[in-house]
């Protein structure tokens, strides 16, 4: 089909005629689906329910050194548990600290610690005038919830394939002391699937920040989620490039089993130089005597070792890759070559990002929303909820079913062709 920028004022008049009306036909359906937010589905959560019979009554809970995980202690984590999370992280078990479930969690309580008493000395933030991080847009709402719930200036900064747009990070954290930390989600990113280049984690790893407590806050939500073995994305591990190049202490890294095993019921993780970890733990001791070790120990007995987790994310994949597909099929076949949006091909993760005409992104997803079809917000992967050009969108295909995935992306892609035939016609033939 012809692109709708090329189309005469009455090939396009016609084209909207015919999308109202296949747009009724949706309507009438009575549609009640949501691909709002990046959740494993039923048959993923299945696939961890052996771990329920992975301990019971007439198990022994102790573990190799004779820690008995039904009583208090143990602040940093079982060592079993250290030892399968770091090579899931790839780094060394005594830099870690496994938590409860949730990195979200983790993230938050850091930022607050930074907060309320400052990093290794420093100066509380909340004593300062002002305090910024740098946010890679598009990005990952939650993360920006936290920041912005602590009163926190967000800068965006563009998002490449490469990762964020290093001449612009590196200008920023060099010339500015406000600034204390920066977002990074650096595989299969939330929302685009991009993977950060050799290139760009190294230059990451050498910067020189004005701010002597500046962090980057390395969210590796998806280290081991590929869709495809024989083209996964690997990083540079950020932790060794910064101890190799004279940074050691600049990196917190956040993992946890969420999209592995079970969401609301993972085990957290938090890698980080022995100089951060001495600081995180004169907090820790104050605010736990220790995290769930059964859970713990029930993760290290299901998955026994990285290659058992390994094979497990295999048959995710095997799950979750046929939606990616019909979601990146449907957005070929219903909009390639109209000119009215482009999205990325991620090789994993949970997410395509897709970029619609400016000005479209809201009336698209409020199209979609009144015909039955919930998408996350427009304008969420920005800091503060504003996209300036109003035009990223967050598709999730991995909670709905097939059948209805088909159906969803159907509709979705009409929307964005509908919004985008209007937009196109009014600048070029409005009165």
């Amino acid at each position: 089909m012809k692109a709708y920028a090329e189309m005469s004022k009455q090939e396009l008049a016609d084209e909207i005629i015919e999308l109202r009306k296949e747009y009724k036909k949706f309507q009438e359906m009575d549609l009640h689906l949501d691909m709002s937010r990046g959740k494993p589905c039923r048959e993923q959560l299945d696939l961890s329910m052996g771990m329920m019979d992975a301990l019971n009554s007439e198990a022994d809970l102790s573990c190799a050194d004779g820690t008995d995980c039904r009583n208090y202690g143990v602040l940093t984590g079982i060592e079993e548990a250290k030892v399968l999370i770091g090579d899931m992280m790839e780094n060394n078990p005594d830099n870690i600290i496994i938590f409860g479930n949730s990195s979200l969690n983790v993230m938050y309580d850091t930022i607050a610690r930074a907060y309320t008493h400052g990093i290794m000395g420093n100066t509380p933030w909340c004593k300062l005038d002002k305090v910024k991080f740098v946010c890679p847009v598009p990005g990952y709402d939650r993360h920006f919830g936290i920041t912005e719930y602590f009163g926190i200036e967000m800068i965006p900064v563009p998002m490449t394939p490469e990762g964020p747009e290093m001449d612009t990070v590196e200008k920023l954290i060099t010339e500015d002391e406000a600034i204390k930390g920066i977002w990074c989600i650096p595989k299969y990113s939330n929302p685009t699937g991009y993977s950060y280049s050799d290139d760009t984690v190294r230059r990451l790893a050498r910067l020189h920040p004005a701010a002597q407590d500046f962090r980057i806050f390395w969210d590796n939500a998806y280290g081991i989620h590929h869709l495809y073995e024989d083209r996964e994305d690997y990083l540079v591990e950020i932790l060794a490039e910064c101890k190799r190049v004279g940074n050691p202490d600049m990196v917190y890294k956040f993992a946890s089993t969420s999209k592995i095993s079970f969401p609301g019921s993972g085990i957290a993780a938090l890698a980080t130089s022995p100089n951060n970890m001495e600081d995180i733990l004169k907090q820790m001791k104050h605010q736990t005597i220790g995290h769930d070790k059964v859970n713990q120990l029930r993760h290290v007995r299901f998955f026994k070792d990285i290659h058992g987790m390994t094979e497990h994310m295999k048959k995710h994949a095997d799950i979750i890759r046929p939606k990616f597909k019909v979601v990146l099929s449907t957005l070929e076949n219903r909009l390639g070559g109209l000119g009215v949006g482009k999205w990325t091909n991620p090789n994993g993760g949970y997410f395509i990002s897709f970029d619609s005409l400016d000005g479209c992104a809201k009336d698209i997803v409020d199209k979609a929303k009144k015909a039955g079809v919930i998408m996350t917000n427009a304008g969420a992967t920005w800091p503060y909820g504003k996209d300036p050009h109003d035009s990223n969108i967050r598709i999730a295909p991995t909670y709905p079913n097939i059948e209805d995935l088909k159906i969803a992306s159907e509709l979705f892609t009409l929307c964005v062709r509908l919004v985008s035939a209007k937009k196109i016609y009014d600048e070029k033939f409005g009165e």
